[in-house]
């Protein structure tokens, strides 16, 4: 019964989860499923984000 109710406990706790800030913005990203392969290359926050890359360069 405890391992039941120590699974339902973790469940949405994103405080655990690796977290970094975006490169444009400074904003902490934490991870996402779906950046789970690219985590290493993911760089910006958003997409307004990533199309400002070019005009602080």
């Amino acid at each position: 019964m405890s391992l039941v109710r120590c699974s339902v406990a973790f469940r949405g706790n994103k405080s655990h989860l690796p977290s970094k800030p975006c490169t444009v913005c400074g904003l902490a990203m934490s991870w996402r499923r779906r950046w789970a392969k690219s985590w290493a290359e993911v760089k910006y926050c958003s997409e307004a984000c990533r199309r400002k890359k070019t005009a602080r360069g």
